[in-house]
């Protein structure tokens, strides 16, 4: 069982120097860093909104992750694997954590169809990040950069993945909602359900179920965190083409609200 948060993407790269690296690489890059100051820029400060900067890039790459092994460990095939774009779990990972930190690169032009803009913005960054990471791939970069910026694009609500790699980026990015870092985007010092919702959600972990892979577990103390998962993280799950490997639970204290599917 881990929490989402920050601090889970250390414990992967503690366990992974491919992981290692690419996270080292895109703190340090330039225009990651910069691209994503400006995300902040729009969602923040001009339009008033929640945070889409570089502390939701590590949530959600830690969360992709922890998705990931559990869905490695229950025998699941990684969709890049069997179709000869990636030669082993090092590349898949590569895919989701680079997928899964620049996945918000979109904002910083505009929110709206920010998953196709931050796509696009994402080329450059990961023709040169990939051979710091993996090494000379040969033309298969070009594959494996396909297969980041499908990643990317999907996270988009009514986008179907068509890779389980996507999958876990696009279910990934739905869970960061505790402590008011919802993802359905609020404006900030306005009281309505949006703020309401996101303010009622304390902690959301990550475990391996029993009749599925993966199982989330979110705490809340009050109903009206429901809607965020009614509104956000549902929707993720049913696009995200991984939805028979994952189950929701939500909890009131030690009231079990809802139970999905």
């Amino acid at each position: 069982m881990v929490t989402v948060s920050p601090k889970l993407l250390n414990i992967w790269i503690n366990k992974s120097e491919i992981i290692a690296r690419a996270v080292n690489i895109l703190e340090k890059d330039e225009e990651v860093i910069e691209l994503l100051k400006m995300s902040n820029i729009n969602a923040v400060m001009r339009m008033g909104y929640n945070d889409h900067g570089p502390v939701h890039s590590r949530i959600v790459a830690g969360a992709a992750l922890e998705i990931l092994d559990i869905l490695h460990s229950r025998g699941v095939i990684f969709t890049s694997m069997k179709h000869g774009v990636a030669s082993g779990i090092d590349e898949v990972q590569a895919i989701v954590v680079l997928a899964a930190y620049l996945h918000d690169l979109g904002n910083a032009i505009h929110r709206e169809m920010h998953e196709y803009m931050g796509a696009l913005l994402a080329k450059d960054i990961i023709d040169r990040v990939l051979p710091a990471v993996l090494g000379d791939l040969g033309p298969r970069r070009y594959l494996l950069r396909q297969e980041v910026m499908h990643a990317i694009y999907a996270t988009e609500y009514d986008t179907r993945c068509l890779t389980v790699e996507a999958g876990t980026v696009k279910v990934a990015d739905g869970l960061d909602m505790s402590e008011g870092r919802a993802r359905i985007p609020y404006k900030l010092g306005k009281v309505d359900i949006h703020a309401v919702s996101a303010l009622s959600i304390k902690k959301v972990e990550i475990v391996r179920g029993r009749d599925r892979p993966v199982k989330i577990i979110v705490h809340m103390d009050d109903m009206a965190g429901l809607f965020q998962i009614e509104r956000v993280l549902t929707p993720k799950i049913r696009t995200s083409g991984i939805e028979k490997y994952i189950e929701v639970e939500a909890f009131s204290g030690e009231n079990r609200l809802i139970s999905f599917p």
